[in-house]
């Protein structure tokens, strides 16, 4: 960690700019003055929140520089700082960013240091995805929570604002100020394949009452909530990170379903705002995705709903954003649209060059560019980056997966689990009766640095809480060799407990093939609640919203009887051989009657 007098030297110039003294914010006029002295590319580099590889800023593996000199042409992230002078930094897992809190600790410090080290140099925003449940950056030791969807269930507002707080606690101590988090679509489309159990549930009301919680949880931590995906991602069938989706919502029913938690949001303070990449032609008929709107985002977001914070665009690498304009184009028509941040090019050196050469030909003016640096400015005022941009490792040891913040983990996921079938009774399990288990399912990747496989997580549990329990992986598409042999284990087995995952139909021969041996067979959906309409013979049903550990482990006290099923489902369940029909209501779930 850099030391006390590092810290003051490297942020002498810009603290000497903003006449800081003690804890007290920039004011406009400070900042606009920072602004004035600062070049056009420093300006557009501002603008920009880049990924880059390595768990380190000037010594990353040699595989993450190689990474970097394809995608980015620079080694690490110093140097990127150096070139670019982004704004931002986007951790991800898979860019070896978040191997454990200390080290990213030194990474952000390390961020820190290369950009305050250069002239007129400016502290970085790091930000991330830590949504939890199945999309976190992060994993263990930090505390991880159930995801929106089971926040849903719970249906407490304290929850959500405890989650966010603990949470901030966490990111603000490894020096993670930015979070894309909370999600404020209203998934409303069982098929959705991008947001489903991301969302809070199925009515705004709700969804809008969880969203501002978690926002007042995460920002009194001192870490920006970011809303998204305006105007709403929650009707669509598809991905906007494969395809360009399309929301057929009329004026009418955005204003009544997904307005209505981005204003709560607004009225919450929200710091930040991210664009959804989807055609919505009810606000904008030119057929342009909603990060490039600019009747979406300075009309309604900016005009209507009278927001003045950050609005931040989805990834720009995925395909929604991309198929009607190219790479270069792309950029400048966010900002035209009133886009502040410009979130993770396909290639930075495109997006970079491709805005200052608009400004250079007077497409944009570089009043515009100003407009939104001192946004992002502000934010980052607000957020105490310019008198304390480091953390230290005493900080995170203090903070970081500490007992009680995993014990309030543990207690908000047990008011998640949701019990939607129990036919005579058959939970909570005995174990006098039932003591052998076999646990098989599906066991698809950790979602967020947990230990998995969902299959492994529960028989741990179920082991520990008295039974004798073994777990045999069956996989999201079971072959009828994979079937054939669960069948034959469950016939040493007293009950059999059976994790599905968004319900494929080799999945569901694999659960009637084992309700069919006459074992009491319990099912628990580890991903989307509407599962349980494919499967009526199953005699007992749970849903867990994720496969984190968190949500596994709290259906497994729920089976043995530890804990009592308390969620209420925050959508509706569909008829499979009648969706216009609803086979269980929102707020439906069982109880064990005590």
């Amino acid at each position: 960690m850099p030391s006390r007098r590092t810290v003051l030297a490297a942020t002498a110039g810009v603290a000497a700019s903003l006449a800081l003294s003690g804890t007290a914010h920039a004011n406009d006029k400070q900042l606009r003055s920072l602004i004035s002295r600062m070049t056009l590319e420093e300006k557009v580099g501002q603008l920009f929140v880049m990924r880059v590889y390595g768990h380190s800023a000037t010594a990353p593996d040699q595989a993450d520089i190689d990474a970097n000199l394809k995608e980015i042409g620079v080694r690490t992230a110093a140097e990127m700082i150096a070139r670019y002078r982004v704004g931002g930094i986007i951790y991800f897992t898979w860019a070896h960013n978040t191997r454990d809190p200390h080290q990213i600790a030194d990474l952000s410090n390390g961020i820190q240091q290369a950009s305050l080290r250069q002239p007129r140099g400016l502290p970085v925003l790091v930000s991330t995805d830590q949504e939890h449940g199945i999309v976190c950056r992060v994993g263990e030791p930090a505390t991880l929570f159930p995801g929106a969807m089971g926040i849903g269930a719970g249906g407490a507002r304290k929850d959500a604002r405890t989650l966010g707080r603990i949470a901030g606690q966490e990111l603000r101590a490894i020096g993670i100020r930015q979070n894309y988090s909370p999600v404020a679509d209203v998934n409303v489309n069982p098929a959705n394949p991008v947001i489903g159990v991301r969302s809070f549930g199925s009515e705004a009301d709700a969804v809008a009452g969880l969203v501002a919680a978690e926002v007042a949880g995460y920002q009194g931590a001192g870490v920006a909530a970011t809303a998204k995906h305006f105007p709403g991602h929650g009707d669509t069938a598809v991905d906007s990170h494969y395809g360009f989706p399309v929301i057929t919502h009329s004026r009418e029913l955005w204003e009544k379903l997904d307005a209505v938690p981005f204003r709560a949001a607004i009225r919450a303070g929200i710091d930040s705002i991210m664009t959804a990449h989807i055609q919505f032609p009810a606000l904008d008929a030119s057929g342009d995705p909603a990060t490039l709107s600019h009747p979406i985002l300075t009309g309604i977001l900016r005009g209507e709903l009278g927001y003045d914070g950050v609005v931040v665009t989805d990834s720009l690498g995925m395909e929604g954003v991309r198929t009607k304009y190219g790479d270069d184009r792309v950029p400048v028509l966010a900002l035209k649209a009133g886009v502040d941040q410009l979130l993770n090019p396909p290639s930075l050196d495109i997006a970079w060059n491709a805005v200052l050469k608009a400004v250079q030909d007077g497409e944009l003016t570089e009043a515009r560019l100003d407009e939104s640096i001192l946004r992002i400015l502000r934010l980052k005022a607000r957020l105490g980056l310019f008198e304390e941009p480091y953390v230290s490792h005493g900080g995170v040891t203090r903070t970081v997966g500490t007992p009680a913040h995993l014990a309030e983990a543990d207690r908000i996921a047990e008011r998640t689990t949701t019990l939607l079938v129990n036919e005579k009774r058959l939970l909570p399990l005995n174990r006098r009766t039932h003591r052998k288990l076999l646990v098989v399912g599906a066991d698809p990747a950790s979602p967020s640095g947990t230990t998995g496989p969902p299959t492994g997580v529960l028989a741990t549990a179920l082991t520990e809480l008295g039974f004798t329990a073994t777990a045999l992986p069956t996989g999201t598409a079971p072959s009828a060799a994979t079937v054939a042999q669960a069948v034959a284990a469950a016939q040493d087995a007293e009950a059999v407990i059976v994790g599905t995952y968004n319900i494929t139909a080799a999945q569901k021969t694999l659960v009637e093939q084992l309700v069919a041996t006459g074992r009491p067979v319990v099912a628990v959906a580890i991903r989307n609640p509407y599962d349980v309409a494919q499967l009526p013979a199953v005699p007992a049903y749970l849903a867990a919203y994720s496969w984190t550990d968190v949500e596994l482990r709290a259906a497994a006290r729920v089976i043995a009887g530890k804990a009592a099923p308390r969620g209420r489902l925050p959508v509706p369940v569909q008829r499979a051989d009648d969706p216009a029909k609803v086979l269980y209501p929102v707020g439906y779930g069982l109880s064990y009657g005590r």
